[in-house]
């Protein structure tokens, strides 16, 4: 198939923990949920993924762009998923849609979006070293205030992190108003590396500028760690 998918996979939650567990990888949801969709649709079909679990449900349901629909999804899986990884997350219940081939420039539209707001130092910072990667809001901070003595004039973070993110969508879409749903801090592993860093969702509403753009956003994500649950762009319509 051609085009991009809009891919709907149930994931039982229990069964999920137990998996993660067993494979080392419980510290780290989105590390577990990259390799658990890995090995049973293949590397990076399903990325960028959100995965949304009601409050006290044993059943989530994780979304992701792919350029496969459900029926080749499921026959991948048949063929080389691994019987422990499918009891986590059962083809059979997978659905997908095909996303329009293209959009109208200048459509409004709702979105839904978690990402991690962080960037790569380009010069030494602190006790940072050039290249570390760094909280916006922190790399913000150090740039303005090298001395390490912030004045009155210190950055938002709410506002560091709306920049952040205009930033990633230049060109493709104008960001009209963007407020933030949640925000936690989040210890991430990558390889033998752990990061602790912002983990943010923005609700919002964006006006699409250049129609191949946005869907190069949508398929590749926004920000990093767009193969470990960050930077699905999830839309809905906008507010009439």
């Amino acid at each position: 198939m051609t085009g991009v998918h809009l891919i709907c996979l149930p994931i039982d939650m229990v069964r999920f923990h137990r998996w993660s567990a067993a494979r080392s990888l419980a510290l780290d949801e989105g590390r577990a949920l990259h390799h658990l969709l890995g090995e049973s649709f293949g590397k990076g079909v399903m990325q960028p993924f959100r995965l949304m679990v009601p409050p006290g449900a044993v059943t989530g349901s994780l979304y992701a762009y792919s350029p496969d629909d459900a029926a080749t999804l499921t026959e991948t899986a048949a063929a080389c998923g691994l019987p422990d990884a499918l009891a986590v997350c059962d083809p059979a219940g997978l659905a997908s849609k095909q996303m329009p081939p293209t959009w109208t420039e200048g459509r409004r539209l709702a979105f839904d979006l978690r990402v991690r707001p962080v960037r790569r130092l380009r010069s030494a910072a602190g006790v940072f070293p050039k290249g570390a990667e760094v909280d916006a809001f922190l790399a913000e901070a150090l740039r303005k205030f090298p001395d390490g003595r912030p004045r009155d004039d210190a950055p938002d973070r709410a506002t560091v992190y709306r920049e952040w993110l205009v930033g990633r969508m230049a060109g493709a879409a104008r960001i009209e108003e963007a407020r933030i749903a949640r925000f936690e801090r989040r210890t991430v592993s990558r390889g033998e590396t752990r990061r602790e860093g912002p983990d943010v969702t923005f609700h919002g509403e964006l006006t699409i500028l250049d129609a191949a753009l946005f869907t190069e956003r949508l398929v590749k994500g926004v920000g990093r760690h767009t193969a470990y649950g960050y930077g699905m762009i999830l839309l809905r319509p906008a507010r009439r």
